[in-house]
């Protein structure tokens, strides 16, 4: 170091001192603002980017509500398009439940006069019967009473008494 200290020149020293100076306004001039303004564009876009990411945040929170929104009056929908049908089906079930009640009556009601016919019918038959076969067993007897005199004048008696009492 002490040889540094005993080579030195003021020229050199000045002209080392100016180039310097000359080379830092060049720096300045040419090079420093450029960086600087890149630097500051920088900036600038990553600002604009973190506001740009800030939008796109808000708009898809808006967009999650809506989303939301929509599915809440989709499901709003859907329910009610769910009660809806169960009402239609459970009137249907209950119309086609009338309808059929209505017809059973019905065939009850035909059943019941058709049984009601029949059984008028019946005892008309057995009424005719039982009329046919009493005039047949009574003019049976009639005949073998009769048959003998003293046997139709008991018989006559006989009424004649039950007829007076």
């Amino acid at each position: 170091m002490l040889d540094l200290i005993n080579d030195f020149s003021p020229g050199l020293f000045f002209m080392q001192a100016l180039i310097l100076i000359i080379l830092i306004v060049l720096m300045r001039k040419f090079a420093w603002k450029p960086i600087l303004n890149a630097l500051s564009e920088r900036e600038e876009g990553i600002a604009e980017a973190l506001a740009a990411a800030e939008n796109a945040k808000i708009e898809m929170a808006n967009l999650e509500a809506s989303n939301q929104a929509a599915a809440q009056e989709a499901r709003a929908q859907r329910d009610e398009m769910l009660k809806d049908a169960r009402e239609i089906k459970e009137k249907m079930i209950a119309d086609a439940a009338g309808q059929a009640q209505e017809k059973a009556d019905k065939i009850i009601a035909q059943a019941q006069e058709a049984i009601e016919a029949e059984k008028k019918a019946a005892l008309a038959d057995i009424k005719s019967q039982v009329a046919n076969l009493s005039v047949d067993i009574a003019e049976k007897v009639t005949r073998k009473e009769l048959s003998h005199k003293d046997a139709q004048h008991a018989l006559i008696e006989q009424l004649l008494a039950e007829a007076n009492i």
